[in-house]
């Protein structure tokens, strides 16, 4: 087998693109109706299974159902028009149109007020990132022109509001985490709640908890499987269900009550206040969990499009909902003398002969339900690792061919599960855990809707008065929930602000730590002044190989070679720098994936290799990887005399300021530029046009015989094709990764609270987490690891 280098000139294809060559996406009605199939069961099972347990915890202890039916006619006022304020209006019809290239949630609003207004935590950003094509940032209009750059001088001025603004967003993120533990457990718990139906309140509390658990174990233990191969079901059983509960809604407002429409009417909300008075304002607690997954709709947009999510809502499980709880009321409002409380359900409004196929219908959509938070939760955490503000955790893909499918996060799966059951085990009601569930749904709302505002001013320039009038109008409502929910801190609306303290602590602290670690890296790189002092061999003896040395830095030279230049005998022969950085921005398209540079004069071999990610995309494995690195600086070799004269080939990108030489932007192998350089591992397809040069490599083991082939070109003078031939001898001879492994102390002098953290604090978090992304694809036998100790 032979591996050459290629230099590839087949044509573009430019069909289906415009004119800067980006794709263009165009959706047929069949793709958009496909996608709104889908969204069925992914996006709406949280959403869909909350009939279950809303009146049972509005009527749970604050208000008495009584027979004047005003408190069940103010109930189903105040859920008609939370439905239609909330996720229809304010979701549907504006927050979905804030998606940042096609993706949703909390953020994607923070990385578009980022780019908007330098505010990025990211300590390794580069202007080079706001010429990626996903980074897109419109300049203020002129009719707003003032305040909007009034407003975005101040965010930029002062970093007291750059993190109150980052505390926002993890806020938001944290309550969707506790979310995902209180999700599960009471969807799962009144799903199976409709056993106390068929035996005595006595007996069901004995059985209700122990299914539940089961059915929770199951549900996290079958999570490293993935959905991929049971996903197709997802939908048509979140149809299913909600077929079920419309109908049921239809027969119950025919059979017991058709004048139950009249209490669509808002001024049932009014009576039922004016009559309950504080009871009916505590009881809003309850009546908020009608929107439980509303937030569902714009995180998840990134897996479909906005108009699928928008058709899937407005003409299936909006009318299917709003029919099930009106057939609920209706039933009530002719029942008035229950045997208990407990009994004001959902089940009790499901003929009797139909229940136990109900039942089990209602088991399946809450499984449904809760598998989406949960995996919803993994890719926030996803997210927010990729952007410096969570540990590195081990990431798995559960699809073997879709890489951009369900991942699963083993640390924060079991960790959700047990959080799960102690829920369950420790409140053993709805009453309890709705309570708490109705605070993180609320919260994270809240958060959308300050987010949003700044949004409106800063990205779609829009009047500040505008902003103003929807902060104001949804958050007066959102603030009335949120006050409802808070005066039960003691009833269980305490677990999703502990939950989110701890992980918010935890955040806090590996961000703060991140931070200090890089600015140490900062202060202490090797000049430049230094390495040219050592001469091409670096004062030391350089061997055939290639050395690949991990940093955070995305210029300079990190102090981690100076230790191997001070303390080894010799070192490889070419040299990569190799920074896998995130940058704010969803997804970084193959052709802008890598910047490379030359550090130093070209006899030293020297270069910097920066791989850009987006928060939401996957890194390449370690074969994958390891050839795209190679190609790029091949490709930067071949390019880069011939970019400084005529400016062809790859894009160039302006030195930084404190940059060691120009970048170039270098696309993987994979996109088959025209013009790059490719690996191949046969001779089939060599045009005869190409001249091969033929690197024999001698050694007494056996070893690979190396082409390289390369086109005739004038371009093309004997030292590039020197580089590029000891570039593969140093790649047939073998690559080693090197990376440090740091110990972040506290600096002497340092305060109390900033020793606990570093010391304690950030060093049990980096005992605990995965090493570099890339660092982990290598062979142990080709990494290496440097102690240093980090005194921040």
């Amino acid at each position: 087998m032979y591996k050459k280098w290629v230099f590839l000139g087949s044509k573009m294809d430019i069909e289906g693109r415009n004119q800067k060559g980006h794709p263009i996406k165009k959706e047929s009605w069949r793709t958009v109706m496909s996608l709104a199939y889908q969204s069925l069961g992914i996006v709406y099972g949280d959403l869909s299974t909350s009939p279950l347990y809303v009146y049972k915890s509005a009527f749970a202890e604050d208000i008495q159902h009584s027979e004047s039916n005003e408190e069940i006619y103010g109930v189903l006022s105040f859920v008609f028009w939370t439905l239609t304020l909330i996720p229809l209006l304010k979701y549907v019809f504006i927050v979905l149109r804030a998606d940042d290239n096609g993706e949703g949630g909390t953020f994607a609003l923070y990385t578009l007020l980022c780019r908007h207004a330098r505010v990025s935590t990211l300590p390794n950003g580069q202007l080079a990132d706001e010429e990626l094509y996903e980074y897109r940032k419109d300049e203020i209009s002129s009719g707003y022109r003032d305040f909007g750059f009034s407003l975005k001088s101040v965010l930029e001025k002062h970093k007291i509001l750059q993190k109150v603004l980052l505390v926002l967003a993890l806020l938001g993120t944290c309550m969707v985490i506790g979310d995902g533990v209180l999700t599960p457990a009471i969807s799962v718990f009144s799903a199976v709640s409709g056993l106390e139906l068929s035996m005595s309140r006595e007996h069901h509390q004995y059985v209700e908890v122990p299914v539940a658990c089961v059915i929770l174990v199951l549900l996290f233990c079958l999570q490293h499987y993935g959905t991929h191969r049971v996903g197709f079901l997802f939908a048509p059983i979140v149809i299913m269900w909600l077929l079920c509960i419309s109908a049921i809604g239809v027969y119950n407002i025919f059979y017991w009550n058709p004048q139950v429409f009249q209490a669509l009417s808002p001024y049932y909300m009014y009576k039922f206040l004016k009559k309950t008075k504080i009871g009916g304002w505590m009881s809003l607690g309850g009546i908020l969990l009608c929107i439980t997954g509303s937030e569902a709709m714009y995180a998840d947009l990134g897996h479909f499009s906005q108009l699928s999510i928008k058709m899937a809502f407005t003409f299936v499980v909006y009318p299917s909902l709003i029919l099930a709880y009106m057939g609920q009321a209706a039933y009530l409002s002719k029942h008035h003398i229950l045997e208990t409380d407990y009994r004001i359900g959902f089940y009790v409004s499901v003929p009797e002969k139909l229940r136990w196929p109900v039942l089990g219908i209602a088991i399946l959509a809450a499984v449904v339900g809760s598998q989406a938070i949960i995996t919803g939760t993994f890719s926030i955490i996803k997210q927010c690792s990729a952007l410096g503000c969570f540990p590195r955790v081990k990431i798995i893909h559960t699809s073997p061919t879709n890489k951009h499918g369900q991942i699963y996060i083993p640390e924060i799966n079991w960790t959700l599960m047990l959080l799960c059951l102690a829920v369950t085990i420790g409140f053993r009601d709805t009453k309890h855990i709705s309570n708490a569930a109705g605070l993180a749904v609320i919260t994270v709302m809240l958060v959308t809707t300050c987010l949003m505002s700044l949004v409106m001013v800063l990205c779609w320039q829009k009047s500040v008065f505008l902003a103003i009038g929807f902060m104001f109008f949804f958050g007066s409502i959102e603030m009335l929930y949120f006050s409802a929910s808070l005066i039960k801190f003691r009833e269980g609306a305490w677990v999703p602000v502990v939950l989110s303290c701890i992980f918010l602590v935890i955040m806090f602290v590996w961000h703060y730590g991140t931070i200090k670690k890089y600015e140490f890296d900062v202060q202490n790189k090797v000049s430049i002044n230094w390495l040219l002092s050592l001469g091409p061999t670096l004062g030391i003896m350089r061997v055939r190989g290639i050395g690949l040395i991990h940093t955070e830095l995305v210029s300079g030279i990190p102090a981690i070679f100076s230790h191997f230049v001070t303390n080894l005998p010799a070192f490889h022969q070419v040299v990569i720098f190799l920074c896998v950085k995130s940058v704010p921005v969803p997804h970084v398209r193959p052709e802008e994936r890598f910047l490379v540079g030359r550090i130093g004069p070209k006899e030293y071999r020297l270069y910097r290799c920066i791989a850009r990610y987006g928060y939401r995309d996957v890194n390449m494995d370690n074969v994958e990887f390891e050839k795209d690195l190679i190609c790029c600086v091949a490709e930067f070799i071949r390019t880069e005399r011939a970019n400084a004269f005529d400016g062809n080939g790859v894009n160039d990108v302006p030195e930084d300021s404190d940059n060691d030489g120009k970048m170039s932007v270098v696309g993987t192998a994979s996109t088959n530029l025209e013009g790059s350089v490719q690996i191949c591992d046969d001779e089939n397809g060599l045009s005869t046009e190409l001249k091969e040069i033929t690197v024999a490599v001698t050694s007494p083991v056996p070893r690979k015989r190396v082409r390289f082939v390369v086109p005739e070109s004038p371009q093309m003078e004997r030292g590039v094709r020197e580089e590029l031939r000891e570039l593969m001898e140093a790649r047939e001879a073998g690559l080693a990764f090197i990376r440090g492994h740091c110990y972040v102390k506290a600096k002497s002098g340092s305060g109390l609270m900033k020793r606990f953290v570093i010391n304690f604090g950030y060093d049990l978090l980096r005992r605990n987490s995965r090493g570099p992304t890339n660092g982990l694809s290598f062979p142990q036998a080709s990494t290496l690891e440097v102690g240093m100790v980090y005194q921040v």
